[in-house]
């Protein structure tokens, strides 16, 4: 029952760590309580892009006269099949998370780990009993929960998080959701494409708060557009859920005010689960609900560390993958560099979409850059035009005294698949002038890229 590294949950950051360790040579265990592939492929990132995609094509198919065809008759939709194609989804990738723990022969063991002194895991066996394991290297990938907030507690059915959200047996007419980080606005416009009324309430200036000004604005035009009420500056301050659907208070900077819908969803970020797991008794230090590590995820204990939700960087999946392959990487004694975090690109699969890397242009600024700002609409990109969504842009940043690229903001559709251009970018230190030089395929929606950067040096062609 020794192992060289033993990883705690099999999300993004533990199974992708697990394989990479095995890959290394380690004899690798991953401990998971519930389902492989963790929160992220089960209750999170995958599902909800199924159920998005079912959003989009019904969307399509009620403006197919806007492409030249015949509209279809009587279109309609189950919304417990709408739901089940998107478990399907998350089942299917599961099953293969499981397939490749065997094609890379690491002992999957499930039930809930605590840690031990002295590299030791004890575990309790979802099957019955309890069995401790040693491992050289012990890794904690626990990931986190939807968080709740005092003034709205969860009931899981009338006040519910994104699990929740995700397996409701019947379609709700009406809809509160609270907070417009991704989670919220990726919900908010799943149900509001579905017919469903949803209010947006958000405690800051303005939705997707984490995004560049200019972004945020254009979502927000977009959400009204498509009859999303957006409420700016509001806080709920109680719900009451004693009726058939729930009432909530929301304070205003007009003054309070009274929502009533049949389900408040709570979507104001995450909790990182580091409860009940043995950090104390192993004397592992945290810090404000994160563990505390080194830049090669070692914490304060020899032979013990952490990736992904339960640290204090990007609770994002593909950060999480990189800092396990960070970590063990390090351990096997190759050559690793820390990971960059003013690098790493954020997406938004609501529609239009969102990705950004870098600075924004506030930031750039408030950074002391004297700066090169440039922005192509799509509505002058032709790929976008014959696609026939052609609201968002494309924003850029640059160092006006070296042509560093600062950052690249994309609202649109499609633009998730596009933002790699300017990471790969960013990590190769290339300049504005040798993007203009790149020379991008017509027509596609990555043209935009090239001129919006040509409009930062004022050298645009289509606007």
């Amino acid at each position: 029952m020794k192992y060289d590294i033993i990883v705690v949950g099999s999300g993004p950051g533990g199974y992708v760590t697990a394989i990479r360790a095995s890959q290394l040579g380690f004899k690798t265990a991953i401990i998971e309580k519930e389902n492989l592939g963790g929160i992220c492929l089960n209750w999170g990132c995958i599902p909800t892009k199924a159920l998005l995609k079912s959003a989009q094509v019904f969307k399509y198919l009620n403006h197919a006269e806007d492409f030249g065809l015949n509209k279809p008759e009587n279109i309609s939709y189950e919304f417990p099949n709408i739901i089940q194609r998107s478990r399907n989804v998350a089942q299917k990738m599961s099953k293969g998370v499981e397939f490749l723990m065997k094609k890379n022969k690491i002992d999957v063991i499930f039930g809930t780990a605590t840690l031990q002194k002295n590299k030791k895991v004890k575990v309790a066996l979802n099957d019955g009993g309890e069995q401790t394991y040693e491992g050289n290297h012990i890794i904690v990938a626990t990931g986190a929960r939807s968080r709740e907030l005092p003034n709205l507690p969860q009931d899981g059915e009338k006040v519910i998080g994104y699990r929740q959200a995700l397996n409701l047996p019947n379609q709700p007419k009406s809809i509160i959701v609270v907070g417009s980080g991704a989670i919220g606005v990726e919900f908010a416009y799943f149900y509001a494409t579905l017919g469903t009324k949803v209010t947006i309430v958000e405690y800051l200036p303005r939705i997707v708060p984490v995004e560049d000004e200019e972004v945020s604005k254009q979502l927000e035009k977009s959400f009204k557009k498509s009859g999303i009420k957006v409420m700016t500056n509001s806080s709920v301050e109680s719900v009451d859920t004693s009726g058939s659907g729930v009432q909530a208070k929301v304070k205003t900077k007009d003054g309070e005010e009274t929502l009533q819908a049949d389900i408040v969803l709570s979507a104001v970020g995450i909790t990182s689960n580091i409860e009940n797991i043995g950090l104390e008794e192993v004397g592992i230090k945290t810090e404000k609900g994160k563990i505390v590590v080194d830049d090669f995820y070692k914490t304060n204990v020899e032979g013990y560390y952490a990736i992904g939700d339960v640290l204090a960087t990007q609770a994002l999946a593909h950060v999480a993958s990189a800092e396990g392959i960070t970590c063990v990487e390090k351990i096997k004694g190759l050559e690793v560099n820390p990971i960059d975090y003013k690098n790493i690109p954020g997406c938004t699969y609501c529609l239009p979409e969102i990705a950004s890397v870098g600075y924004t242009e506030a930031q750039a600024k408030e950074a002391g850059y004297d700066i090169k700002v440039g922005k192509f609409p799509f509505s002058a990109n032709g790929k976008a035009t014959a696609n026939g969504d052609n609201d968002g842009f494309i924003k850029v940043i640059f160092d006006a005294k070296y042509g560093e690229w600062l950052g690249c903001h994309m609202v649109g559709n499609g633009v998730t698949e596009m933002i790699s251009e300017a990471v790969a970018a960013r990590k190769l230190e290339t300049t504005g002038h040798e993007i203009l030089k790149t020379i991008h395929p017509h027509p596609t929606l990555s043209e935009a890229v090239m001129e919006a950067v040509a409009a930062a040096y004022d050298e645009v062609i289509h606007i």
